[in-house]
Formats: C-alpha cells, sequence, structure tokens
C-alpha cells in the first residue's frame, strides 16, 4: 500500500494526495476489500460531532478531500492539502484505466433506473470497460443487494447511496465483498447525465457549491454547513495557536 502523509482537520484524517495519486492508490487496491472515502464539508462537519463516523471514517484506506472547504481548513490549520480531489471526478478519471485492465466495475445506488443509465453512459464511453452489475439505492432488505454484488464478482464498486448510509455500508461490507468499495453520493446521477456539473469558471474558483446552490435553492440548508465547518476550524486553529 502506498504510504501517504495525512492531515488532521479537528481529528479527521485526510490524505494529501493529488488526483493523480488518488487513481494510482485506487487502482493498486482494486480486487481487494478497501475502502474510499471522500469527505466534503459537510461531512466533516457531521464527523466532528459524531465519533463513531469520525472513528469509521478514519479507518478508510483512502479518505480524500472532497471540497474546496476541506482544503481551506486544512490551510487555517497550517497543513495544507495539494488540493481539492472530488470524489464525481475520481471516478470518472477511473473509468479509462480500469478498462485497459479488464477490472470489474459494480454501480450501485441513485433512483431506480439511474445506474442502469450510467452503465450505459460510461460503456459508450468505454467500450471495454466491464459493468458486471447495477443496483438502485432504494431497498429494504440489505442481504439481497449484497447478494446481488457479491454474485457479481467487481473488483470495484460506486457506492452512491449518500452519507452516512454509504460510508456505513462499505465499512461492514467490504470484507465480505472483497473490492474496492468508494463513497460517491451524487455520482451515478453524473454519470448518468441527469445532473451536470459546474462549469469550469465555478470549479476553478472554488464555488461549485454555490453553483448547485442557485440551480437548487433547497441545498442551501445544507449548503450552510459549510461556513459552520469552517467556524469550528477557526476556532480549533485559534485553540492550537495559544497551546504553541
Amino acid at each position: 500500500m502506498h504510504s501517504f502523509e495525512t492531515v488532521s482537520i479537528c481529528g479527521l484524517h485526510i490524505h494529501n494526495v493529488n488526483m493523480e495519486e488518488a487513481v494510482e492508490v485506487c487502482l493498486s487496491l482494486a480486487g481487494r476489500p478497501a475502502a474510499v472515502y471522500t469527505p466534503n464539508a459537510e461531512i466533516s462537519k457531521a464527523a466532528m460531532e459524531d465519533p463513531a463516523f469520525m472513528a469509521l471514517l478514519n479507518e478508510g484506506d483512502l479518505v480524500i478531500p472532497d471540497g474546496a472547504g476541506v482544503v481551506l481548513a486544512s490551510k487555517q490549520l497550517g497543513s495544507p492539502l495539494k488540493g481539492k480531489v472530488a470524489g464525481a471526478e475520481l471516478a470518472q478519471q477511473l473509468l479509462a484505466p480500469m478498462a485497459e485492465r479488464g477490472l470489474r466495475l459494480f454501480l450501485f445506488g441513485g433512483k431506480p433506473g439511474v445506474a442502469e443509465r450510467a452503465a450505459a453512459r460510461v460503456q459508450k464511453d468505454h467500450p471495454n470497460l466491464i459493468v458486471c452489475g447495477t443496483a438502485d439505492g432504494y431497498f429494504s432488505d440489505e442481504e439481497e443487494r449484497l447478494s446481488v454484488i457479491e454474485a457479481a464478482r467487481p473488483d470495484v464498486v460506486f457506492v452512491c447511496l449518500g452519507f452516512p448510509k454509504q460510508e456505513q455500508f462499505i465499512h461492514r461490507h467490504r470484507h465480505r465483498l472483497g473490492a474496492l468499495m468508494l463513497g460517491l453520493g451524487g455520482t451515478l446521477d453524473l454519470l448518468a447525465g441527469d445532473v451536470e456539473r459546474a462549469p469550469d469558471f465555478f470549479i476553478r474558483h472554488n464555488l461549485e457549491w454555490f453553483y448547485r446552490g442557485a440551480l437548487s435553492p433547497k441545498r442551501w440548508g445544507r449548503l450552510m454547513k459549510i461556513p459552520a465547518f469552517l467556524l469550528a476550524v477557526r476556532k480549533e486553529a485559534a485553540a492550537k495557536r495559544r497551546q504553541e
């Protein structure tokens, strides 16, 4: 396993990797029981408020900073991360090398039909990619879903159930499935073409959150957790400076 420096953000250990390094790590873990978690500011704030969830995330084989808020927090604490590594982009960057290596991908999550549309689109773009199965995220029988995924014999599973459900599912079952499992939120909606990423301008200027909020005002309640998270980190940074 690759060894990368971790940056602690109020107790949450984020691996200090760039996108290229994150892709390399994921490919090296494919076909093995491993977990990739993608905390943004909202997930990080939830971890700060829930020690059990924090401990779960810290057991991830790769924990990447999915959001400008996490990167900004690392700078406030004096241990800057290399930069944002968006989970949705990581998923897209993995598709071509997975196809080259003959790795088997399972798409799990989203509303009924989303995973199937995502599979059709990624296979159109990457004809050699093996999508060995799909399943939606609406289920009452977890064992049934597990059996479907297990029978498909995936090397990699994109788990898109939203947090904390996806992280808890990965934590419980990665060893049984023996696959690399990535918690990727709404990534299947992007892969299916149901949702578009923000324009480059907003991504480059770390304003993707603002773009999403403008398109969907009901998201503002969740997006307001970003400043709450940064305020909590600022308090931590101030306390750290007083101790020095």
